[in-house]
Protein backbone atom coordinates (compact mmCIF):
# COMPACT_ATOMS: atom_id res chain seq x y z
CA UNK A 1 0.00 0.00 0.00
CA UNK A 2 2.83 2.53 0.64
CA UNK A 3 5.00 1.79 -2.39
CA UNK A 4 1.75 2.95 -4.50
CA UNK A 5 0.85 5.78 -2.67
CA UNK A 6 4.87 7.03 -2.85
CA UNK A 7 4.34 6.27 -6.94
CA UNK A 8 1.42 8.41 -6.87
CA UNK A 9 2.89 11.42 -4.80
CA UNK A 10 6.71 10.91 -7.33
CA UNK A 11 3.82 11.34 -10.60
CA UNK A 12 2.48 14.45 -9.13
CA UNK A 13 5.55 16.25 -8.20
CA UNK A 14 7.04 15.67 -11.42
CA UNK A 15 3.52 17.21 -13.14
CA UNK A 16 3.64 20.33 -11.01
CA UNK A 17 7.63 20.65 -12.08
CA UNK A 18 7.70 24.43 -13.26
CA UNK A 19 8.07 24.65 -16.65
CA UNK A 20 10.53 27.29 -18.44
CA UNK A 21 8.75 30.35 -19.45
CA UNK A 22 8.79 31.26 -23.27
CA UNK A 23 11.35 34.24 -22.20
CA UNK A 24 14.27 31.91 -21.12
CA UNK A 25 13.25 29.83 -24.01
CA UNK A 26 13.66 31.53 -27.06
CA UNK A 27 16.04 34.82 -25.96
CA UNK A 28 16.32 35.82 -29.92
CA UNK A 29 12.67 37.17 -29.65
CA UNK A 30 13.10 39.58 -27.07
CA UNK A 31 11.02 42.95 -27.16
CA UNK A 32 12.22 46.72 -26.35
CA UNK A 33 10.14 48.45 -24.01
CA UNK A 34 9.70 52.00 -24.41
CA UNK A 35 10.44 53.74 -21.03
CA UNK A 36 8.94 56.93 -20.42
CA UNK A 37 10.72 59.21 -18.91
CA UNK A 38 10.29 60.33 -15.48
CA UNK A 39 8.40 64.07 -16.60
CA UNK A 40 5.66 62.31 -18.29
CA UNK A 41 2.06 62.86 -16.72
CA UNK A 42 -0.44 60.94 -16.50
CA UNK A 43 -3.99 61.45 -18.18
CA UNK A 44 -6.70 62.65 -16.10
CA UNK A 45 -9.17 62.52 -18.70
CA UNK A 46 -12.27 60.02 -18.05
CA UNK A 47 -12.11 57.12 -20.67
CA UNK A 48 -16.02 56.56 -21.24
CA UNK A 49 -16.19 52.34 -21.97
CA UNK A 50 -18.75 50.21 -22.45
CA UNK A 51 -19.40 48.08 -19.29
CA UNK A 52 -22.87 47.53 -18.31
CA UNK A 53 -24.36 49.50 -15.19
CA UNK A 54 -27.47 48.48 -15.03
CA UNK A 55 -26.62 46.33 -11.94
CA UNK A 56 -25.61 49.21 -10.20
CA UNK A 57 -28.40 51.79 -11.52
CA UNK A 58 -30.55 48.67 -10.58
CA UNK A 59 -29.10 48.43 -6.81
CA UNK A 60 -28.93 52.27 -6.52
CA UNK A 61 -32.84 52.28 -7.89
CA UNK A 62 -33.32 49.45 -4.93
CA UNK A 63 -32.96 51.75 -1.82
CA UNK A 64 -35.24 55.00 -1.14
CA UNK A 65 -34.26 57.52 1.72
CA UNK A 66 -37.41 57.89 4.03
CA UNK A 67 -37.88 59.44 7.36
CA UNK A 68 -38.63 56.95 10.16
CA UNK A 69 -40.98 58.58 13.39
CA UNK A 70 -40.13 56.31 16.29
CA UNK A 71 -42.02 56.18 19.44
CA UNK A 72 -39.82 53.85 21.27
CA UNK A 73 -37.15 51.16 21.02
CA UNK A 74 -36.65 48.20 23.04
CA UNK A 75 -35.93 44.27 23.34
CA UNK A 76 -39.35 43.26 24.73
CA UNK A 77 -42.11 42.56 22.05
CA UNK A 78 -44.97 43.00 24.29
CA UNK A 79 -44.02 45.89 26.34
CA UNK A 80 -43.67 47.89 22.86
CA UNK A 81 -47.37 46.17 21.95
CA UNK A 82 -48.80 47.73 25.11
CA UNK A 83 -47.51 51.22 23.73
CA UNK A 84 -48.46 50.99 20.56
CA UNK A 85 -52.17 50.43 21.72
CA UNK A 86 -52.03 53.78 24.35
CA UNK A 87 -50.34 55.42 21.43
CA UNK A 88 -52.87 54.76 19.20
CA UNK A 89 -55.77 55.25 21.94
CA UNK A 90 -53.85 58.92 22.78
CA UNK A 91 -53.30 59.86 19.09
CA UNK A 92 -55.48 58.10 16.68
CA UNK A 93 -52.61 57.12 14.46
CA UNK A 94 -53.62 53.64 12.92
CA UNK A 95 -52.25 50.70 13.67
CA UNK A 96 -50.88 48.25 10.44
CA UNK A 97 -49.39 44.84 11.83
CA UNK A 98 -49.24 43.90 8.00
CA UNK A 99 -51.01 40.47 9.41
CA UNK A 100 -47.44 39.83 12.13
CA UNK A 101 -47.38 38.87 15.17
CA UNK A 102 -44.78 37.60 17.55
CA UNK A 103 -43.57 33.93 17.17
CA UNK A 104 -42.21 32.66 20.68
CA UNK A 105 -40.50 29.66 19.57
CA UNK A 106 -38.97 31.43 16.60
CA UNK A 107 -38.17 34.76 19.37
CA UNK A 108 -39.09 37.01 15.91
CA UNK A 109 -42.24 39.13 14.59
CA UNK A 110 -43.26 37.46 11.73
CA UNK A 111 -45.95 36.41 9.19
CA UNK A 112 -48.17 33.37 10.35
CA UNK A 113 -46.51 30.01 9.69
CA UNK A 114 -49.68 29.66 6.90
CA UNK A 115 -49.69 32.74 5.34
CA UNK A 116 -50.22 32.22 1.67
CA UNK A 117 -46.58 34.37 0.79
CA UNK A 118 -44.66 31.04 0.47
CA UNK A 119 -40.95 32.56 0.88
CA UNK A 120 -41.62 34.61 3.69
CA UNK A 121 -44.15 32.61 5.44
CA UNK A 122 -42.99 32.73 9.11
CA UNK A 123 -40.86 34.92 8.81
CA UNK A 124 -40.26 38.79 9.47
CA UNK A 125 -41.61 41.15 6.25
CA UNK A 126 -40.44 44.74 7.00
CA UNK A 127 -42.67 47.60 6.62
CA UNK A 128 -41.04 49.29 3.40
CA UNK A 129 -43.30 51.88 2.21
CA UNK A 130 -44.40 55.35 3.65
CA UNK A 131 -47.41 54.78 5.86
CA UNK A 132 -48.92 57.28 8.59
CA UNK A 133 -49.35 53.72 10.89
CA UNK A 134 -47.99 52.50 14.01
CA UNK A 135 -46.07 49.07 13.89
CA UNK A 136 -43.36 47.19 15.51
CA UNK A 137 -40.18 46.49 13.09
CA UNK A 138 -36.77 45.47 13.72
CA UNK A 139 -34.66 49.08 13.61
CA UNK A 140 -31.96 47.39 12.19
CA UNK A 141 -33.79 47.22 8.83
CA UNK A 142 -34.07 50.80 8.56
CA UNK A 143 -31.03 52.20 11.07
CA UNK A 144 -27.44 50.66 10.58
CA UNK A 145 -25.45 49.50 13.71
CA UNK A 146 -28.09 48.57 15.96
CA UNK A 147 -28.96 45.58 17.64
CA UNK A 148 -30.46 42.69 15.44
CA UNK A 149 -33.54 41.87 18.03
CA UNK A 150 -33.71 45.56 18.92
CA UNK A 151 -37.73 46.75 17.94
CA UNK A 152 -38.83 49.93 17.12
CA UNK A 153 -42.46 51.21 17.81
CA UNK A 154 -42.18 53.27 14.15
CA UNK A 155 -45.21 55.83 14.69
CA UNK A 156 -44.86 56.51 10.37
CA UNK A 157 -42.79 56.46 7.12
CA UNK A 158 -42.14 59.37 5.28
CA UNK A 159 -40.84 60.57 2.01
CA UNK A 160 -40.10 64.17 3.14
CA UNK A 161 -38.90 65.91 6.06
CA UNK A 162 -41.65 68.19 6.71
CA UNK A 163 -44.51 65.28 6.68
CA UNK A 164 -42.28 63.36 9.88
CA UNK A 165 -41.66 66.36 12.21
CA UNK A 166 -45.29 67.37 11.69
CA UNK A 167 -46.08 63.30 13.01
CA UNK A 168 -43.29 63.89 15.16
CA UNK A 169 -44.81 66.67 16.83
CA UNK A 170 -48.14 64.29 17.59
CA UNK A 171 -45.84 61.98 19.51
CA UNK A 172 -43.76 64.46 21.00
CA UNK A 173 -44.24 64.44 24.53
CA UNK A 174 -43.10 60.62 24.70
CA UNK A 175 -39.76 61.19 25.83
CA UNK A 176 -38.10 58.27 24.06
CA UNK A 177 -39.31 59.43 20.53
CA UNK A 178 -37.24 60.61 18.01
CA UNK A 179 -37.10 60.70 14.03
CA UNK A 180 -33.92 59.65 11.19
CA UNK A 181 -33.27 59.75 8.09
CA UNK A 182 -32.88 56.05 6.52
CA UNK A 183 -32.08 54.41 3.87
CA UNK A 184 -34.86 51.56 3.03
CA UNK A 185 -34.69 48.73 0.83
CA UNK A 186 -38.04 48.99 -1.55
CA UNK A 187 -36.73 46.39 -4.79
CA UNK A 188 -37.92 43.04 -4.79
CA UNK A 189 -37.65 40.82 -1.51
CA UNK A 190 -37.76 37.40 -3.53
Amino acid sequence: MKIPFLFLIVCLLAACKAKPSKANRDTSKSKIAKVLPASYKASNKVISTTADTADIDEQRDAYANYYIVVADTGLNYYLLRDKMFELNKSSNIPIDTMDRGYNKAKDLIALSDKDEDEIYAGEYYPRRYPSKTLSLEYLDTYRYNTGPKTIALVAGIYENKNSADSAFQIIDKLKTAFVFKGKVYVGCMH
